[in-house]
């Protein structure tokens, strides 16, 4: 009893490190429950072009794209609004984002809902790290794009399971709303990031 309750005092003593710690441990947790908690109400992909809210703006969760499932985790898990957050940094590098869509200003819509947008601004913001074909690389709460076939950029959060084929599964929006699926290494890899929230 005296041992446990003097492990208590010493972890209170030292707040600056064990809370760090447990932060460290739980923020991935908290975005991958946040991407879970879209299975079974995300359930479908619709592309469509809408006109949103801004800050915190959205289409209705039932329906979304592969970028959606990012945005909402982030919404959810912290209350980081990548809506907002990219449209500031894109207002301040707009020359560093991809000029694919002939856009001449950003655009609160659809600008956060872009997997190449998205691959810019955790790029800048968050850490860039290699691509690999080691499924133990890649961390729950990591994010992942791919290219599927055809040229169609998508990306995805790493989960915390671990599926047949021996590597994480993902929680995406690939066609039929949000799941979880083994197809880390399905298609070729573009990008792999961690994103931490400066205030997390």
């Amino acid at each position: 009893m005296r041992s446990i309750v003097f492990a208590g005092l010493l972890a209170l003593s030292v707040p600056g490190v064990c809370l760090a710690q447990q932060s460290i441990r739980a923020w991935p947790d908290r975005l991958v429950a946040a991407a879970n908690s879209q299975i079974g109400v995300t359930l479908r992909y619709d592309p469509a072009y809408e006109t949103l809210a801004f800050p915190g703006g959205d289409v209705p969760r039932e329906k979304g794209v592969c970028t959606d499932v990012v945005v909402r985790a982030y919404r959810d898990a912290f209350g980081v609004d990548l809506q907002a957050l990219v449209n500031a940094d894109m207002k301040t590098a707009f020359g560093v984002y991809p000029r694919t869509w002939g856009l001449t200003r950003p655009d609160t819509n659809i600008d956060h809902r872009r997997v190449g947008n998205l691959r810019t601004y955790f790029t800048r913001k968050g850490q860039s790290l290699p691509v690999t074909k080691a499924g133990r690389d890649y961390n729950p709460g990591d994010i992942v794009t791919q290219m599927l076939p055809g040229n169609l950029p998508h990306i995805v959060l790493v989960s915390d399971k671990t599926g047949a084929s021996g590597v994480p599964m993902v929680i995406h929006n690939i066609g039929a709303g949000a799941r979880l699926e083994d197809t880390l290494f399905a298609y070729p890899i573009t990008g792999h990031y961690r994103y931490r929230p400066p205030h997390i």
